[in-house]
């Protein structure tokens, strides 16, 4: 829908355009901006005044003249077209085709910031989701509508790990239509190439639907492509009735741009220069995942962030990590030993585990066996730092056998190759075989029945 053009600009500083406030305006509205040559340049209204608003161009803002440019609001906020076709496609940060492919045939455009989910609608997370990957579905499980990041570094692996997890993730005992949507943010382009040759030669493109903002592209853009890509999920989902996983990478980039965009403002700056509303607008993405009543789909999510230095404590995955249900952490030490996936055994945590695992979901002895690895393998954290003091050769008999649990647990547990995808049972016997490792007796979180029928052989 065209509206009237109203003449000037204000003020125009980066990717902020200024200009005096019409009727009838609306935050999170559509507006183009004119050069002197007819060019438009699409952005949205991301602040008003009594006599101002604010409008946030998605690209550059080189060449526009105050006098001379012109505004149009479109009456309408940013939508994506959605409709029959959106899998198997490769779109850039703001929805639009980049595989050179024409646009969805479809008359369905839906509002990209979404629409709050009421609390009381929700269905409490139970599902297990096998990734195939031991370190995950043994010890941090991830559930079907929960939200589960990565925490990784700078050089770490997360990109090898979300590509298999999207490649791997099924829904154990069940038919059910499950599909991916992929969200780059700030990408370079070998990491966007990365998925995409790896989705096509494993065959999971046609399930794939790729948002991809490249680091290239103006970083305003990089707040827009979750946006899209979890309201294509929201559609999969509550619309087809599909079960949907979501890979957001690398939320870091997303903040990044937030903050800039803030400075631009001339915003009051909260921690490390972000704004204070960082808690509020993670908050507004990771909400968008769970589970709804009276929907058969559910959109499951993993976004990705690399910490700053690798501190756990920066803002960015210490709020996260509060709006979301636990966290897998990267360890640069394992990954320094070469193990991969690096999954740091004691940061990493999933909060919904308990209600997704055990008889009837995995198997029984599920519980007990993750229990008493995290038990073992934190001991092994302190024989080591004790062993760096007094020497190997002065700990007892029974810290040599942890040491050597420690040394097979990284090696055979947590390793793993990059195309190998593990059942269940196969993580849990390893899991076991790490076990027997010990003597009977270190056992104490199993129950005796478990360590009987399960214990391929035991030291008492």
């Amino acid at each position: 829908m065209r509206g009237v053009e109203y003449k000037g600009l204000t003020s125009v500083d980066g990717p902020i355009v200024i200009v005096r406030r019409k009727e009838n305006i609306f935050y999170g509205e559509i507006a183009a901006v004119k050069d002197r040559n007819g060019e438009k340049r699409i952005g949205r209204i991301i602040d008003m005044s009594e006599e101002y608003a604010v409008v946030q161009i998605f690209g550059s803002t080189t060449g526009l003249s105050l006098e001379d440019a012109s505004v149009e609001f479109y009456d309408c906020p940013m939508e994506l077209r959605v409709g029959d076709g959106l899998l198997g496609r490769i779109f850039n940060g703001l929805g639009k085709p980049i595989d050179g492919y024409p646009e969805l045939y479809s008359s369905k455009k839906v509002n990209v910031n979404g629409n709050p989910i009421n609390p009381y609608a929700r269905v409490y997370p139970r599902d297990f989701i096998q990734t195939g990957i031991s370190a995950i579905d043994g010890m941090n499980t991830l559930i079907r509508g929960q939200k589960l990041p990565v925490f990784s570094g700078n050089g770490l692996p997360h990109n090898k790990l979300a590509a298999q997890i999207i490649r791997q993730a099924k829904i154990l005992n069940s038919d059910e239509d499950f599909v991916m949507v992929f969200a780059g943010m700030g990408i370079k382009y070998d990491v966007a190439q990365f998925f995409k040759n790896t989705f096509e030669e494993s065959g999971v493109l046609s399930k794939v639907v790729m948002f991809q903002s490249l680091a290239d592209a103006p970083s305003i853009e990089r707040i827009i492509t979750p946006r899209c890509a979890l309201t294509a999920a929201e559609y999969l989902a509550y619309e087809r009735g599909m079960h949907v996983l979501v890979v957001m990478t690398d939320m870091t980039n997303y903040c990044e741009a937030l903050r800039e965009i803030s400075t631009t403002r001339g915003e009051v700056p909260g921690r490390k220069g972000y704004p204070g509303y960082l808690y509020s607008d993670l908050a507004e993405l990771y909400e968008r995942a769970g589970k709804i009543k009276g929907s058969k789909g559910s959109i499951t999510q993993i976004p990705i962030l690399t910490m700053p230095n690798d501190d756990i404590s920066h803002p960015i995955p210490d709020l996260t990590g509060y709006i979301t249900e636990g966290q897998i952490v990267l360890g640069r030490e394992l990954s320094q030993k070469g193990v991969y996936p690096p999954v740091a055994g004691l940061p990493s945590l999933s909060r919904l585990m308990k209600d997704g695992i055990g008889e009837g979901m995995t198997r029984e002895d599920h519980k007990d066996v993750s229990s008493q690895l995290f038990a073992a393998y934190s001991k092994v954290k302190n024989i080591r730092n004790l062993a760096s003091i007094i020497g190997e050769e002065e700990l007892s008999e029974n810290d040599k056998l942890y040491l050597e649990f420690g040394k097979q647990f990284e090696e055979k547990f947590l390793s793993q190759g990059e195309y190998e995808n593990r059942s269940i049972e196969e993580t849990l016997s390893i899991g076991w075989q790490m076990l027997s490792i010990l003597p009977k007796n270190e056992l104490y979180r199993i129950k005796a029945e478990f360590i009987k029928k399960y214990m391929p052989g035991q030291k008492d």
